[in-house]
């Protein structure tokens, strides 16, 4: 049976647990006396009892101002407890000296009276410490993703469906944080439509097995705009195995793409321009036949012959076919160009007048040029066909009449613009903006617009090697050309020029040729295409003496057998074995007089500065009466 305790026992145990609590607790009257408090909170506040016993809270007040870091609060707090009594109230004290105390005073009653209040000091100072360290790291991290632009994520795997974004992740997403319902539902909507279904496979793909999974795919950011990202995800579980939530990273990678596509784009356009060019060899070898023998067939075909209109149309089909081949030969930048130093305003200046009779009256053609531009290198007659070019494909997409604008200005193109614009390197270029009020083009167009023979426009209407063309020329004169279009605003042909050096170079001294004695000049052919060779033995033997050989080791042996030298060597550029250039370097070692003439269906950039000087080029395709006048221009020149 226990005892009855009494009011004594009662009290005497509510000190012991006031004092045995680590927490400070003061209980004071509606009139700020302390009526009772612990040695917790003594300790806590570092007071004596006296102060507490004769000066009440105005005392405890006067002692800890010169203590705290936010007296302000303190004023504050009391201001709200006089004003209602009967409201509870939680807030944090903070001292100079690193100190967190979070306080709790809550009304004390007697029945439905409030006669005071109870306030529970709690240090938190630890707490606090730990609190702004890990915020301290969470800004570090956020900081780190902005400077990497990587943020990250966490997905719940519960069923609710809740998805956590970094501050990074919403710059990178374009929306603001409070924006973000926070939901996978609203990540999907981010998504482009096109790939929702991938990463939906990948992030089930990720549940179902351990690893990372990783995807690029494309979002729609807040604001319409298009970008790529890179998504890699780790799933983790718990102790059962069991996935319980998906963390990972994402990164915009969108100018990553864009220089991955440019460069395997310019790959394979230098693919294309080697096949090219290899193509336009081979047939400038028989165009060089097929025009040659039909003017040789001309020459004994009688006017009124049957047979001649007949010759004379396979001559004209030789020569559209060879204007053709000259564009591949542009395009794969091996065609036999004469580079000087020219304004480039002049030269568009020129052409501009003329454009508004080529492309008809609906269309305004406006010019804005920057003056004092430094001149450049090139084809001043390439340039202006490449202008041509641009000024005719901006028509066709302004059936309905338009705007075209030519712009030249004088740009520094720094690392930035350089890495968005490869291959072209940073420096100074003089640059050609031409653009028009068109249709546009789609994405997928622009991938593939400077490809030989790819065109939008109808059987019949184009050979698609316009664009081709300017590439080729761009290309051979060490400039670029980029391409900035869009669907129903018009399209921009950006033109990349590099400034002709200062000083120029020296011109090269050509040596006098040795002068005809009137005997009949010795030409030996070194031609390796059977027909080609033929050719040009049946266009000279009747003025010339003629050594015909197939190869250049063939000619070597032809001159070991001769004990007075050639007047001229007349020699394909490439052949098997030694080339044409190689065979002429080793004869005029032998015959310091020989005059040179090279026959090229096309001519590499190292054999375009071999033959400078002192080796004159004939360009195929070319006819009997083309080689006859050449030859006789290179004998009779001092």
């Amino acid at each position: 049976m226990h005892e009855r305790s009494t009011p004594a026992d009662t009290i005497a145990l509510l000190k012991a647990t006031l004092e045995a609590t680590r927490d400070g607790i003061v209980v004071f009257d509606l009139h700020g006396r302390v009526v009772l408090w612990n040695a917790s909170l003594l300790r806590l506040f570092r007071l004596t009892a006296d102060t507490l016993a004769t000066g009440g809270l105005d005392a405890v007040t006067a002692a800890l101002l010169p203590q705290l870091e936010d007296v302000d609060n303190l004023d504050e707090a009391f201001g709200r407890l006089w004003g209602h009594p009967d409201r509870e109230m939680l807030d944090t004290i903070r001292f100079r000296d690193g100190r967190v105390y979070e306080r709790f005073v809550a009304p004390h009653r007697v029945g439905d009276q409030v006669i005071g209040h109870v306030a529970s000091i709690h240090d938190v100072t630890r707490t606090a410490a730990i609190q702004r360290e890990l915020e301290q790291h969470r800004a570090f991290l956020e900081q780190a993703q902005e400077v990497a632009h990587i943020g990250s994520w966490a997905a719940e795997l519960d069923g609710s469906g809740r998805v956590g974004w970094s501050l990074e992740t919403h710059r990178i997403f374009g929306i603001e944080p409070k924006e973000f319902p926070g939901t996978r539902t609203a990540f999907y909507e981010f998504v482009h439509p096109d790939d929702r279904e991938a990463v939906a496979a990948a992030a089930q793909s990720a549940r179902e097995r351990r690893g990372r999974s990783e995807i690029d795919h494309r979002i729609i950011q807040h604001d319409g705009t298009l970008r790529w990202v890179h998504l890699e995800a780790e799933v983790v579980r718990d102790a059962a195995g069991r996935p319980i939530r998906m963390i990972g990273t994402v990164q915009d990678v969108t100018e990553r793409r864009q220089l991955e596509e440019q460069l395997r784009q310019s790959q394979k356009m230098e693919a294309i321009g080697r096949l090219a060019g290899g193509i336009a060899h081979d047939i400038n070898n028989a165009l060089t036949a097929i025009a040659g023998y039909s003017e040789l067939a001309l020459a004994g075909v009688a006017p009124d012959h049957p047979a001649r209109p007949d010759v004379e149309e396979i001559r004209r089909a030789a020569e559209r076919a060879g204007a053709v081949t000259r564009q591949l030969l542009a395009f794969s930048r091996k065609q036999l160009i004469e580079p000087r130093p020219f304004d480039l305003n002049d030269t568009v200046a020129a052409i501009g007048r003329l454009l508004s009779r080529l492309v008809g009256t609906d269309i305004l053609i406006r010019m804005q040029f920057t003056d004092d531009l430094p001149p450049i290198i090139g084809d001043p007659g390439q340039v202006e066909q490449a202008i041509v070019n641009l000024a005719v494909n901006a028509r066709d997409a302004m059936p309905n009449g338009g705007v075209i604008t030519l712009a030249t200005s004088l740009d520094r193109v720094d690392e930035h613009q350089a890495r968005a614009h490869v291959p072209m390197p940073p420096g100074e270029y003089v640059r050609l903006a031409v653009s028009d009020t068109g249709h546009g083009m789609s994405e997928e167009t622009q991938a593939r617009i400077f490809e030989p023979f790819f065109t939008t426009k109808p059987v019949g209407k184009g050979t698609g090697l316009g664009l081709s063309m300017v590439y080729g020329t761009l290309k051979q004169i060490g400039g670029f050309v980029f391409a900035s279009s869009e669907l129903g605003r018009g399209t921009t042909f950006t033109l990349y020029f590099r400034p002709a050096p200062r000083p120029a170079e020296p011109a090269i001294t050509v040596p006098e040729s040795k002068a005809d004695n009137g005997i009949r000049p010795t030409i030996l052919i070194a031609e390796d295409e059977d027909a080609v060779r033929n050719l040009v033995a049946s266009a000279l033997r009747d003025e010339y003496a003629v050594l015909l050989a197939r190869s250049a080791e063939e000619a070597l042996a032809i001159a070991e057998t001769r004990s007075e030298p050639v007047d001229l060597l007349l020699t394909d550029a490439i052949m098997p074995g030694k080339s044409g250039v190689e065979l002429a370097s080793t004869l005029a070692r032998r015959w310091p007089s020989m005059r040179v003439v090279v026959m090229s269906g096309y001519t590499e950039e190292d054999l375009a500065n071999a033959i400078s000087g002192c080796m004159t080029v004939v360009q195929k395709p070319f006819t009997p009466r083309d080689l006859r006048k050449r030859i006789r221009e290179v004998l009779e020149a001092p």
